[in-house]
């Protein structure tokens, strides 16, 4: 090897030019291209750190605060618990969590939550036998002076029943006419073997709780009843369609209402026109409307181009809260709707860049560690707003005075930092993502309703994608559009704190008979009585 390498050298130094001038060019053009070979091998580590980080470490946002190396190790850093972490400078940037003044606020008292008061209760008396109610000092019979009650919860397996309608005939003796009969009544799917609430847990168990059609065939099966995935998956999809009246009433108070947040997430559909089976498709979410009437809508498009926000969105005034994806771009457009940026995306760019360092650099998170201070500190504002249930007035007042100066500090830091970082690198996308969303991120400061992120409507999704784990795809465009419309009525419920099973039966229950628009309205979440909240 080293006679080769000997050899090598030998015809290369015979080779040089003798000109001092060209000699120096050519070192020059040397050092240039291994700044370049330098730079592709630190961007191509960081990726594969940055993979590995994704693969391999845990998905937890949270981290401990005592040990700043552990930022290498998550999937997801979470603002709020960003620790100090070890930078080449030190400033204010890693202090403690600032203070933040709100109204006073009720704590919650700590400790074991006591059993709704709507729970069915079972008295189960232990008591001594007559022969040990006896004094053991005087022999004296002893008498009852209190009871001491112990409630732990119990649970009796669903259990699979048989409705049967009975309709009695009355038929007159004398002329043998006039025969009536009570009226059959109404089923939320004419002809079909379900009941509301059959209807209901189906939904509930697939849509809020992630069980697929075949795994709940199986559990019926077990209860020694055969009812095929198919007959089951016709079931969704009418129950998807007779629900359209409600999701048409969500829309007008989504759109009426100017601030919306929208995400979007894949889904497969086998059968779909002019498409392949492997192709995706796309799960558009809208979360919105007052806070006391709180919508999140699921639409179905096999596209994801600019078109379908522009029509989701049509007629809508006020702030949309999204990604930076830019099929939202030509909403932007739109003098009536303004774009707000999302920090946790922001947050999330500065977090891949401690994941791509890997564990040579020892902790030493630089540059994003101090981004990511920044951050934290503008989210120790929030957590301590929400924990205090700040009013929009305060909201406004607070962000301005605390949140404001932390962005104008991020902003001067950032905008000299970035020239000096290569613009591919994971840290130079980072500032880029920064620098281009800037405008959008800091607009939640001029209206107290807004949030700081779009995480609300992250969230929302997550239920569908952890349902997707499980039934994998949907199998007609028909199908997929009902699961939508089921979707936002699960989450619309849950929105509103109530219990979707329990939603779902009185919906399928009422809905038969209604007519009106008056009729539906009187189905809206918010609009339902309590007892719907409560019992299941």
């Amino acid at each position: 090897m080293g006679f080769r390498y000997n050899s090598f050298m030998n015809v290369a130094m015979k080779n040089l030019p003798e000109d001092p001038l060209l000699l120096r060019k050519i070192i020059l053009s040397l050092e240039t291209e291994k700044e370049k070979l330098t730079q592709k091998t630190e961007f191509l580590q960081e990726q594969n750190n940055l993979l590995l980080a994704r693969l391999f470490s845990r998905s937890s946002e949270k981290q401990s605060k005592s040990d700043p190396r552990q930022l290498q190790l998550n999937l997801f850093d979470e603002a709020e618990s960003l620790a100090d972490v070890d930078t080449d400078d030190n400033d204010e940037d890693q202090t403690s969590e600032e203070s933040v003044d709100v109204p006073a606020h009720s704590r919650k008292k700590r400790g074991r939550k006591p059993l709704p008061d709507y729970l069915p209760r079972i008295e189960i008396i232990h008591d001594l036998p007559e022969s040990e109610r006896i004094c053991s000092i005087d022999e004296s019979i002893l008498v009852e002076i209190g009871r001491e009650v112990t409630e732990i919860l119990d649970i009796i397996p669903a259990r699979v029943r048989v409705e049967r309608h009975v309709m009695i005939k009355y038929g007159c003796n004398h002329c043998h006419k006039g025969v009536k009969m009570a009226p059959r009544p109404l089923r939320p799917i004419p002809k079909a073997l379900a009941s509301a609430a059959m209807l209901a847990h189906v939904a509930t168990a697939k849509y809020a709780d992630g069980l697929p059609l075949y795994r709940q065939g199986s559990v019926l099966t077990r209860a020694g009843i055969d009812i095929p995935r198919n007959t089951l998956a016709n079931w969704m999809i009418r129950a998807g369609q007779i629900v359209q009246p409600m999701i048409n009433l969500f829309e007008d108070v989504l759109l009426g209402y100017d601030i919306l947040q929208a995400d979007e997430t894949t889904v497969q559909v086998l059968k779909e026109d002019k498409k392949a089976a492997t192709s995706k498709s796309y799960m558009w979410v809208r979360r919105g409307g007052p806070p006391d009437k709180s919508v999140i809508l699921f639409d179905y498009d096999p596209s994801r181009g600019e078109h379908v926000p522009k029509t989701l969105l049509a007629g809508y005034k006020g702030y949309l809260q999204t990604d930076a994806y830019v099929g939202y771009l030509a909403v932007d457009e739109d003098p009536d709707i303004t774009l707000l940026g999302c920090f946790a995306h922001a947050r999330r760019y500065f977090a891949d860049v401690v994941k791509a360092l890997g564990k040579s650099k020892k902790g030493k998170t630089g540059n994003a560690g101090k981004a990511l201070g920044y951050i934290r500190r503008l989210y120790a504002i929030e957590k301590k707003l929400r924990e205090a249930k700040a009013d929009q007035a305060t909201r406004f007042k607070i962000r301005n005075e605390r949140a404001r100066p932390i962005l104008d500090e991020l902003k001067s830091w950032a905008d000299k930092v970035r020239p000096t970082v290569p613009p591919k690198s994971t840290l130079g996308k980072a500032f880029g993502y920064l620098s281009n969303q800037w405008s959008k991120l800091i607009l939640y400061l001029d209206d107290g309703r807004l949030e700081i992120d779009n995480n609300g409507v992250e969230n929302a999704i997550r239920p569908f994608v952890i349902g997707r784990k499980g039934w994998l795809f949907s199998n007609s465009v028909r199908g997929v559009k009902a699961s939508a419309n089921l979707y936002s009525l699960i989450e619309t419920a849950k929105a509103n704190g109530l219990e979707p099973f329990a939603y779902l039966r009185h919906l399928f229950t009422e809905l038969p008979g209604a007519q009106t628009a008056d009729d539906f309205e009187k189905f809206l979440p918010w609009n339902v009585d309590r007892s719907s909240r409560e019992k299941n």
